[in-house]
């Protein structure tokens, strides 16, 4: 399997069309057995977040994960959403023996790069037109622009916008 599709596999779309990856599907895939060995990478990767003057809250975004039990009753062991940032922050951070997180550092690394030549293209816009022009022909692009048009035409800020 090439880095693209590991990674793609495992890459989700919340219902406001964000991308972010599971933490536990993360660990899976990068090869660890202990989900607290996995933890204290995420750790380093939070600490480098925030030194890079980033708000880790905006890419470590804990969430429930209930799973059933023996008894039948459920519990909660926890996940984390990922924002592409968070994931090349952990694998930057992850045991570079393991050929597969060579592949996400690759990966990675790519992905963020063209999320931020996008990112520099539209703030060179000057009009809204030229602006929504560049958003409707790469919808991808559109879940990390937090402007939403409603169909008025009026522009919102959503209020729940995460840098994901």
């Amino acid at each position: 399997m090439d880095n693209n599709t590991i990674f793609e596999e495992i890459k989700h779309i919340n219902e406001i069309g964000q991308e972010y990856w599971s933490a536990r599907e993360l660990y899976t895939v990068l090869e660890y057995i202990k989900w607290d060995k996995f933890l204290n990478v995420i750790d380093k990767a939070k600490q480098a977040c925030q030194n890079s003057g980033q708000e880790p809250e905006n890419h470590f975004l804990r969430v429930e994960n209930m799973v059933e039990i023996g008894s039948g009753a459920k519990r909660d062991i926890g996940d984390i959403h990922l924002s592409r940032f968070a994931c090349y922050l952990i694998v930057q951070n992850a045991d570079p023996s393991k050929e597969v997180v060579a592949l996400g550092q690759t990966y990675f690394a790519v992905q963020t790069r063209k999320q931020e030549i996008l990112e520099e293209r539209f703030g060179k816009l000057q009009s809204e037109d030229d602006k929504r022009i560049f958003l409707r022909r790469r919808p991808a692009y559109m879940s990390t622009y937090p402007w939403r048009h409603q169909k008025s035409g009026k522009k919102r800020r959503c209020k729940d916008d995460v840098i994901f």
